[in-house]
């Protein structure tokens, strides 16, 4: 039975529930999770590096220097790749319909699998929804810092419409991340060593768990 700790804003604990540990039976193939974070990285991708071959450098035509009398190798222009500005060899193109197909079974396996291993490191902590006046950095640095993970990567969980003072209020905190949780992304989950869930979220957390 795994325990989640609840805090209000100011790092107070309330409450601990209880998570049932037949949520907690996951599993995900290492070589499954590995793919899955490739892909998104791969799609992340812009593929608009570009570079010029020699064909499309704007430089003279004109030979360098006579082709014989000089003792030099013999050169044909300037814009060949061994000249400063000229052109480069089997340089990178911009590239296109890249995109990493993601299978969706997969996909909620390995959310779900690195969801039940962070409950199981008390990793996952679950935060009162109280309504802010304002966005405020203050107030959440004051709450991780309470909560003793303010030097962590640390991931923020709501609901679809929720509080934006909370993702305002993140910007200016460096390696934190605010995202929705039904549209959760496994690399930011892999990647942040602590969750911090809204409790307005709590019962989609336990329908993905589930």
């Amino acid at each position: 039975m795994a325990i989640l700790k609840k805090y209000d804003l100011s790092g107070k604990e309330l409450e601990a529930i209880q998570v049932d540990d037949a949520l907690l039976e996951s599993s995900a193939h290492p070589q499954m999770i590995k793919d899955y974070i490739v892909a998104i990285r791969n799609n992340a991708r812009q593929w608009s590096a570009s570079t010029k071959g020699r064909s499309e450098i704007n430089r003279t035509g004109k030979k360098p220097h006579p082709q014989k009398g000089q003792g030099r190798s013999r050169q044909g222009c300037v814009a060949a790749p061994q000249y400063k500005g000229g052109g480069i060899v089997f340089g990178p193109k911009p590239k296109f319909d890249q995109h990493v197909r993601i299978n969706k079974r997969e996909r909620q396996a390995v959310v779900r699998f690195l969801l039940t291993e962070k409950i199981k490191a008390n990793q996952v902590h679950i935060l009162k929804s109280e309504k802010m006046d304002k966005p405020k950095t203050q107030i959440l640095t004051g709450f991780m810092k309470a909560v003793n993970i303010l030097d962590h990567r640390v991931l923020f969980l709501d609901i679809a419409d929720g509080q934006k003072e909370i993702l305002l209020s993140l910007r200016n905190i460096p390696k934190k991340e605010y995202s929705v949780l039904f549209n959760i992304n496994g690399y930011n989950l892999a990647l942040c060593r602590d969750v911090v869930i809204l409790d307005s979220a709590f019962d989609q957390l336990l329908t993905i768990l589930g």
